[in-house]
């Protein structure tokens, strides 16, 4: 090997290196960092657009793909302490040509956060109309899809704006009364009479702690590395008090039934998808909402958790869309009789 050949082999290696060991240290160093690219690089890979809306001095942030067309549109509303990018996994096994927009609840993620804003259930559900009517959603009435908190939050928007709505799809929905208390409840319980009630489960501030939010949330048990935990609880935890406050809201008598108080009135055709395991929700609020809701259709998935969009993606997708095409056959044979 000649010295020129030598020479653009040293460079060619060390050209690679520099990527390799720029992963490596953001791994080692700053998992949070890794996560976001993680998020950045799906929402690029399955064309999800980043848009910013303004309700006078309030801003929402969301995600979006596609136009709005014969079809209805899909609104996703994320749970508690979750983001926008959470239903990446669903997006993947959605047609392109499907109107989706994902939104930051309030609060969350790159939408306003204010101590003067109300954070009950119904103070959300109408942050959201306010979102709906800034980006033009309910020129046409739209599919509305939300798991846990923003379950209890869509079912509470299907009733009080059901001119908006054309369906509802409720995953997993808080604001539930429940015979059986879940595994998270009994929890929750545990900590009121010990007076720890600052160490709620769902706000982890340990890679430890969020090891066992994982467990409580999923029934499949994945195997995370450390510093994807470490990477995971330093996302979260400039973030945790808010968390708290939020989380007391959301619990406190004005919001905790909230989904119950108001499913009588919930008009839309509705799909209901639940984890058989859910330890954070009891599945028997799947009976609940089909007792009270007169068109509704329900779905629960064997050896799953309350982590529906990421334990069974494929799965969640393909009845949303089944759903959504039942509701457009039945339609159609309306308009032929």
């Amino acid at each position: 090997m000649d010295l020129d050949m030598l020479n653009m082999f040293v460079i060619a290696s060390g050209t690679l290196a520099i990527p390799i060991l720029a992963f490596v240290a953001s791994f080692l160093l700053w998992p949070s960092a890794l996560i976001r690219i993680y998020y950045w690089y799906w929402r690029r890979a399955l064309g999800m657009q980043v848009r910013y809306a303004n309700y006078d001095d309030y801003q929402f942030c969301y995600s979006y793909r596609g136009r709005p067309g014969y079809r209805p549109s899909i609104l996703m509303l994320h749970g508690f302490s979750a983001h926008k990018d959470m239903w990446l996994s669903i997006v993947k096994f959605l047609p392109k040509n499907l109107h989706l927009v994902c939104v930051d609840m309030p609060g969350h993620e790159g939408t306003t956060r204010s101590d003067l804003d109300d954070y009950s259930i119904s103070g959300q559900a109408k942050r959201i109309h306010q979102f709906v009517e800034c980006i033009k959603l309910n020129r046409k009435p739209f599919h509305l899809v939300g798991t846990s908190m923003g379950g209890n939050v869509a079912g509470v928007y299907a009733a009080q704006y059901p001119e908006d709505i054309c369906s509802l799809t409720l995953i997993c929905p808080a604001g539930l009364p429940s015979t059986t208390d879940s595994k998270f409840i009994k929890q929750l319980r545990e900590l009121q009479e010990s007076k720890r009630i600052d160490r709620i489960p769902l706000i982890p501030s340990t890679p430890e702690e969020m090891a066992d939010m994982l467990k409580l949330c999923s029934y499949v048990r994945f195997k995370v590395p450390q510093q994807i935990l470490q990477g995971l609880v330093d996302v979260r935890i400039p973030h945790n008090e808010f968390y708290r406050k939020l989380f007391l809201e959301i619990a406190d008598e004005k919001s905790r039934h909230s989904l119950h108080e108001n499913m009588s009135k919930i008009k839309a055709p509705t799909q209901v998808i639940w984890g058989k395991q859910d330890q954070v929700l009891d599945v028997s609020g799947a009976s609940v909402l089909a007792s009270a809701i007169p068109d509704c259709h329900v779905y629960i998935l064997e050896n799953c958790g309350h982590s529906v969009v990421v334990e069974r993606p494929r799965k969640t997708a393909n009845l949303i869309l089944e759903f959504l095409a039942l509701l457009h056959n039945i339609d159609n044979n309306k308009k032929q009789a």
